[in-house]
């Protein structure tokens, strides 16, 4: 069986699938930014639970790789690689703004754009679906203020949590919009392969807030 899930966002999401149809047989979805730690390992046993199946019987783990905060990041990125290492299995990562990207069901190109907080937006532009249902990307990922890239996203279909925070800004509509990756589009796009697999290592848009601290100042006199 496929284990999927992303935490890259303020959803915990969690798919359990056939390896090689991409049909999903468990999922949820909690939408919680302050408890991603909490959350996951407790949906991914009931996922388990749900299917009638042991984490021995898990062949493959997919596990969206960002861009996110830090935090989220880190506790799906932790708990694939870790998995995958006791089980002795390969655990695949994909970009989450490409899974977001998937889940739009327009024939037309898209953009992505997706809660970054400090007032910035993880964003990506995708060309229109192919035959199979797959995107290609065409810029980004990156991190930016929306008003620096309204100009860019203008005319698209805006998929994601930043096309409902910042509407205005990018001149949207509103409406309805996917807001956050689904692990059931990432179990299926990774077991048809129509979403491009990556190393399982975070996607950080951003420099550390801390830095290395200098030489010390000398307090003799000169």
């Amino acid at each position: 069986m496929l284990l999927a899930f992303d935490t890259s966002s303020a959803a915990v999401t969690v798919a359990l699938a056939d390896p090689d149809t991409g049909a999903v047989v468990a999922s949820s979805t909690v939408v919680d930014a302050l408890r991603h730690g909490e959350l996951l390992a407790p949906a991914i046993a009931a996922a388990l639970q749900e299917a009638g199946c042991r984490p021995a019987d898990l062949t493959r783990i997919a596990v969206g790789v960002g861009p996110g905060p830090f935090t989220g990041l880190r506790v799906g990125l932790v708990t694939a690689r870790t998995m995958g290492d006791a089980l002795g299995i390969e655990v695949a990562g994909v970009c989450s703004l490409d899974v977001l990207a998937r889940q739009s069901s327009l024939a037309l190109p898209v953009a992505v754009a997706t809660d970054a907080r400090r007032k910035e937006i993880y964003w990506a532009l995708y060309d229109g679906p192919a035959a199979d249902g797959s995107r290609r990307r065409l810029e980004g990922p990156a991190v930016n203020r929306p008003a620096d890239v309204a100009s860019v996203l203008a005319g698209l279909p805006v998929i994601g949590r930043g096309a409902v925070l910042y509407a205005d800004v990018l001149g949207l509509s509103g409406g309805d919009v996917d807001e956050f990756p689904s692990a059931e589009v990432l179990a299926v796009g990774v077991a048809t392969g129509t979403l491009p697999v990556v190393a399982p290592d975070p996607l950080y848009l951003r420099r550390p807030d801390v830095t290395m601290a200098g030489a010390p100042k000398s307090v003799l006199p000169k």
